[in-house]
């Protein structure tokens, strides 16, 4: 598949990557600076800002899916999906946050008591993420919220799938690598199965 990861210098995204490569697809890897990133073979790097559509979209056309592993916080959403729309691609697949999954039936984790005041812009920016595009009409889209905890790690291949709810392993623990959330969005990726969907992935 030609894939359009935006994102790509980021710590998911270059775990996305990797992860895209190591299956054969080709990729064009978009982030504002992408100097940082050497070349390699399936891969073509393209500087753009993904909160100004009319320089985005030209970038996107021809893929058969774009990728998002931005930063919530400092993303604006709707001029992503609206340059998403412009290019004429029809899925988004969306690296999520864990904020908005369920730790008891109608409470999120971000309205939690105690939840930590220094990720609560990037979490709130997740929801207001999540809430466009659970209104979207056009676009074939899939959120993958990680758990609580989400570190570069081992990859294993060995995981469990949700959908609304924290995932927590035999431990309390709420966790994966992100090696491991890669190969859960790329399996996504292939085989849809949560088509407008939010999904979640833990140990």
């Amino acid at each position: 598949m030609k894939i359009a990861l935006i994102g790509v210098t980021g710590r998911v995204g270059s775990r996305l990557l990797a992860e895209l490569r190591r299956r054969g697809h080709h990729v064009t890897g978009i982030a504002r600076d992408t100097g940082k990133l050497a070349g390699q073979p399936g891969l073509v790097l393209k500087n753009a800002d993904a909160d100004r559509p009319a320089q985005l979209a030209p970038l996107l056309t021809g893929h058969d899916a774009v990728l998002s592993a931005l930063k919530f916080a400092s993303t604006d959403a709707a001029a992503l999906i609206a340059a998403v729309k412009q290019a004429g691609v029809r899925r988004l697949l969306v690296v999520g946050g864990a904020a908005t999954l369920e730790v008891a039936p109608g409470r999120i984790l971000l309205d939690a008591p105690g939840f930590p005041a220094a990720y609560r812009p990037e979490a709130e920016g997740g929801r207001r993420f999540l809430d466009l595009l659970r209104g979207e009409r056009e676009l074939d889209w899939t959120f993958l919220s990680p758990p609580a905890e989400f570190e570069p790690g081992e990859r294993t291949g060995t995981f469990r799938l949700g959908t609304d709810q924290l995932l927590v392993d035999a431990n309390g623990k709420s966790r994966i690598s992100m090696e491991d959330y890669a190969i859960a969005f790329v399996d996504e990726l292939e085989a849809p199965k949560h088509s407008r969907q939010r999904f979640t992935v833990g140990y």
